[in-house]
């Protein structure tokens, strides 16, 4: 296997991509990718890029929160990532007395900053290859060998590199292995960010779409072990220049999934899965936009909730046009006819590769009806916070760990909200739920009522529980005596196991089919078979870099769009008062008197707000630093392109757009709207 995968890398590396495509691992840079690179406009070089003896630019990159990509931008610890990557902090902190979500924060003194708990950010160490020894225990004894040793290297490297974790991560379906090494930081504070009519912008409307007019940023702070100010061993240097059409821009980053190895099989199970999501969470959005735009103190405290929900919600429907504009699916089988041809052909190809195909389409059809069960569970009856707070609890109990996290959550919980919620899913589950997996079928005490009337147990539900409020679970408990069986008695925790039941009894089936062998066998093939071109791994959540250039966007004929926007795009769509539409005051004064300071573009003297690239990215890269070709920040990336939803399985070139904010326009929130200007002082601003 080793060798083919250097075959095709060293094909890889003679290459001039046709497009900006790829998520490249940074370990293979000077390999496969400086040249290409030099050509096209990058000043740098991969040991500046990433290296693992000196400081380089990945150094400055971090996972912010488990989700997202953040990069210190001071030799203080100041990070800067996306408003709706440190949304749920911020939510967390807020009050309705000191809304930081909603107005806005800037802590005017190191004093001031606020400790976000649960809060990490990791900072990537090195990357070592060590598929050669991975595939020798594979040999050897299968996968339970393979898995203890990864296990025994990730507690040696662990052991040897005191203050540092160990994953060992494969790629290309399990052909590739990395040994990584990271280094965790849990204090982190929060330092501001700009109202979330700024930060948000657009909110749902907006979201996925250019043109983009959304100041999607937020600052915190790293601090070392002994509380003070991390002193990091890289921190970025800031560009005041601006972007201009066809300039180059890198991105670095920690891409969360893409599916660009799967078949046509695997696709069509996935489509159906999402499917399934968007039909739930249309129901349940629904009803919290109707309680979030009639109440403040509830449009706080379900924010975060609605926006983790609402953004995989349009993507995928982004996916599914995408999917059918392209005929991505027929694109997919005539591929892998191709490719059924070439293994047959000859005798060897055939005997290693020639039924991993069918064997992938075998257990697709396998897998389905439980993904499908395990996605319904999960989004309706799952999405109930009454029965998660019962699990949570129960968990907890009986294997006698701290409930302060279930206990901590009443505080962005509304009964009236979720109980509709709860009504309006059960509903929608009974109806669609197969009968095997009815209400009253799970055992959930659903069945005890004489009539299917979901009405009248939900009623039960929030009447009996004693999980509807923070209090009432309190004064249930404060006696323990019996609690155990209390608890098990309680009608949510009675639904939440039986769900929970169900979706384990499914999950390793679910799951099966992306750590089989059929499809490690097709990777392989792949890379033999396409020889001569460039196969990066899917992405994984682990670092990569991807490069392309800033360019205008043609989606359909005869629409052209420009590869920026200014502030007068967000007063053209003012809509006073509205949950997504609104502007603040101080940026519309702001913008009356032009008074942008240094941040106006040199050529225009407006104010720019967000740009566009061609690189390629998906979720996860949120918050990734743009550098230009002297690796300096130029934006952050925050967003995709609604016309390639279907970009996280075939990159299109013409169309796949990575919408990124303007550095300029987020120092400008900074300084002139927030009047931290103090914290510039700090960051390294080239002009």
């Amino acid at each position: 296997m080793k060798k083919i995968l250097l075959s095709a890398l060293a094909a890889m590396a003679a290459l001039t991509a046709s497009a900006d495509e790829g998520m490249w691992l940074l370990p293979l840079l000077k390999s496969l990718n400086a040249d290409v690179m030099a050509a096209e406009g990058c000043r740098l070089t991969s040991e500046q890029i990433y290296s693992v003896n000196h400081s380089s630019l990945k150094d400055a990159v971090v996972i912010f929160g488990g989700g997202c990509t953040g990069e210190i931008i001071s030799d203080e610890g100041l990070l800067v990532t996306n408003h709706h990557c440190g949304y749920s902090s911020i939510q967390a902190l807020s009050t309705p007395e000191h809304n930081y979500l909603m107005d806005g924060w800037w802590a005017r003194s190191r004093e001031e900053e606020i400790p976000c708990p649960g809060l990490k950010v990791v900072f990537l160490v090195s990357m070592e290859d060590v598929t050669d020894r991975a595939a020798a225990a594979l040999a050897e004894g299968g996968k339970e060998a393979l898995e203890k040793f990864k296990e025994d290297l990730e507690n040696s490297a662990a052991a040897s590199n005191p203050g540092c974790e160990a994953e060992v991560e494969s790629f290309y379906s399990g052909n590739v292995f990395y040994l990584i090494l990271y280094k965790t930081y849990d204090d982190v504070r929060f330092v501001g960010a700009p109202p979330s009519a700024i930060g948000k912008f657009g909110g749902d409307t907006d979201n996925w779409v250019w043109p983009r007019h959304t100041g999607d940023f937020s600052m915190f702070r790293v601090y070392d072990e002994n509380g003070r100010p991390l002193k990091p061993k890289k921190s970025l240097e800031i560009s005041l220049k601006g972007v201009k059409e066809n300039d180059f821009t890198m991105i670095l980053g920690y891409p969360g999934s893409t599916q660009r190895y799967q078949t046509a099989a695997e696709l069509e199970m996935m489509l159906a899965s999402q499917e399934i999501s968007i039909a739930c969470r249309t129901i349940r959005q629904n009803v919290l936009w109707k309680w979030m735009e009639a109440d403040p103190v509830i449009r706080l405290k379900y924010a975060d909730k609605y926006a983790d929900s609402s953004n995989g919600w349009k993507k995928w429907q982004g996916e599914k046009l995408s999917f059918k504009r392209l005929g991505l699916l027929d694109m997919k089988r005539r591929d892998e006819a191709a490719f059924q041809r070439w293994a047959d052909s000859d005798p060897d190809r055939k005997a290693k590769y020639g039924t991993a195909l069918q064997e992938i389409a075998e257990g697709a059809a396998r897998a389905l009806d439980p993904l499908c069960a395990f996605q319904l569970l999960y989004e309706a009856p799952y999405s109930i916070e009454l029965q998660q707070f019962a699990l949570m609890y129960f968990y907890a109990t009986m294997q006698d760990e701290p409930v302060d996290e279930v206990l901590a959550a009443y505080k962005d919980y509304d009964v009236a909200v979720d109980k509709e919620v709860a009504s309006v899913m059960l509903k929608y589950y009974q109806q669609h739920a197969p009968a095997v997996m009815a209400l009253d079928s799970l055992g959930t005490g659903f069945e005890k009522f004489s009539e299917i009337d979901i009405d009248k147990y939900v009623d039960y539900l929030y009447r009996e529980s004693m999980f509807t409020s923070r209090e009432k679970l309190e004064k249930a408990t404060a006696d323990t005596t019996g609690l155990a069986l209390r608890l098990i008695d309680d009608p949510a925790v009675v639904l939440s196991t039986r769900v929970m039941g169900y979706l384990f009894s499914v999950y390793p089936v679910v799951t099966a089919l992306e750590k089989s062998d059929a499809s490690r066998t097709y990777t392989a093939g792949l890379l033999e078979y396409y020889g001569d071109r460039p196969l990066y791994p899917d992405a994984n959540f682990t670092m990569r870099l991807t490069y392309g250039h800033v360019l205008p966007y043609l989606p359909k004929d005869g629409l052209k769009y420009a590869y920026y926007t200014t502030l007068e795009g967000v007063m053209e769509k003012e809509i006073p008062g509205d949950m997504e539409f609104d502007v603040p005051a101080k940026l519309k004064q702001l913008y009356a008197a032009r008074d942008y300071g240094r941040y106006a573009d040199k050529k225009d003297g407006k104010l720019h707000l967000c740009f566009i690239t061609d690189n390629d990215i998906t979720g996860g890269n949120s918050g990734s630093p743009v550098l230009d070709a002297d690796g300096r920040l130029v934006g952050l990336a925050f967003d995709g392109s609604w016309e390639s939803m279907s970009s996280d399985v075939l990159f299109e070139p013409e169309l796949t757009r990575c919408i990124c904010v303007d550095i300029r326009y987020v120092l400008f929130c900074v300084d002139k709207l927030g009047g931290a200007g103090y914290l510039l002082k700090e960051m390294k601003i080239k002009k």
